[in-house]
């Protein structure tokens, strides 16, 4: 015979208190003193109180299809020189798009916000946000050159960090997984019967990610003879991208050489890198792909079947981070978390032309 559930009414006759008083302690809700929620929080997992999941999954349900009279706001904070800045440069505008998708499923509006609005102090901020009842916030594309601490009132937000930057403070934050994806690539490879295995990247994009590609392409490298084995070119010039968006045909002038003298000296069979960082170079050096170097692009953003790489998934990085935000709105987690995690998206290995396997 099935033990009996207990229930919040259970929970709220031992407590002396109404049965709504203990569903607002449960969801930790900040309307009710810290010492309230602590104590019937206590007396219910005393009791063995648990959730009824049929009961949550009823509750988003209806959630879904009652249309609600004030749509609730989520903020997208970002931190860059203009205000759509961001926008150029890759990954950050798919991050939006996922997260302003999955807000709308959630029955969220996503509100941009930029923190170098002029007059706009970040104390400012927080008052505003709060004056607006907007409580969860998404931070996301925040240059390096803008500092690396946000200082919001946060006992009032809820807020989950996309990529690293800033670090401080410690928040919970969703990010492509650089590191596997490099790994995935140089696997591939590696069971193609490649022997020999380049990688390139900008110095710049490795630390924005806290390291995180060349930690994975060293740690790869562990699986090759040591004969096969070759340092990674990190080059130190400006980030050829952003220098197209700026600068138009500025591509032609980028200095190739350090990288044509690091191709020269180890002579990679397969080229694992960004298209932008190392085609041109290719072409001016006259070599063809993949009759004279084998390419796979890390940064992959055509299906085409023309180049072989790994499309990361930008859109489900925005998309887990709302999911991740609407979760904590929903038990009214607040201010900066004691534990904070951080969840990663892995990447699509696409097959191409530029890497036969």
């Amino acid at each position: 015979m099935n033990e009996r559930r207990v229930t919040l009414a259970d929970v709220a006759i031992k407590a002396g208190v109404h049965v709504t008083t203990v569903s607002l302690a449960l969801r930790n809700n900040p309307r009710l003193p810290p010492s309230t929620r602590e104590r019937i929080q206590a007396l219910a997992k005393q009791m063995g109180y648990r959730p009824d999941p049929f009961l949550r999954a009823l509750v988003s349900y209806r959630s879904k299809i009652v249309k609600r009279r004030n749509t609730p706001t989520l903020a997208y904070l970002t931190n860059w020189n203009t205000r759509w800045g961001w926008k150029k440069v890759t990954a950050h505008n798919e991050f939006f798009a996922g997260a302003l998708a999955k807000a709308n499923e959630f029955g969220y509006r996503l509100e941009h916000f930029w923190l170098h609005e002029l007059g706009l102090t970040q104390k400012r901020l927080s008052r505003m946000l709060y004056a607006r009842a907007i409580n969860g916030l998404i931070i996301a594309s925040h240059s390096r050159e803008m500092g690396d601490e946000l200082q919001l009132d946060w006992k009032n937000f809820s807020a989950v960090k996309i990529d690293y930057f800033p670090h401080h403070p410690r928040l919970h934050n969703v990010t492509n997984n650089q590191s596997s994806i490099i790994r995935l690539a140089m696997q591939k490879v590696k069971a193609a019967g490649y022997r020999r295995a380049g990688f390139v990247m900008h110095r710049g994009w490795d630390h924005a990610v806290d390291h995180n590609w060349t930690a994975g392409y060293l740690c790869e490298q562990q699986h090759y003879p040591l004969k096969d084995r070759m340092p990674a070119h990190i080059f130190p010039e400006p980030d050829p991208v952003e220098r197209w968006f700026h600068e138009h045909n500025a591509l032609v002038q980028v200095d190739f050489k350090p990288f044509e003298k690091w191709l020269n000296r180890h002579q990679p069979e397969v080229l694992i890198s960004k298209g932008a960082y190392v085609l041109r170079a290719l072409e001016k050096m006259g070599l063809k792909l993949p009759r004279d170097i084998a390419f796979v692009d890390l940064f992959l953003d055509r299906t085409d079947g023309v180049i072989a790489g790994v499309r990361q998934n930008h859109r489900t990085v925005g998309a887990v981070a709302v999911e991740i935000l609407a979760g904590q709105l929903q038990h009214n987690k607040f201010g900066v978390p004691e534990i904070p995690t951080t969840t990663y998206v892995e990447g699509t290995w696409c097959s191409g032309a530029s890497c036969p396997l």
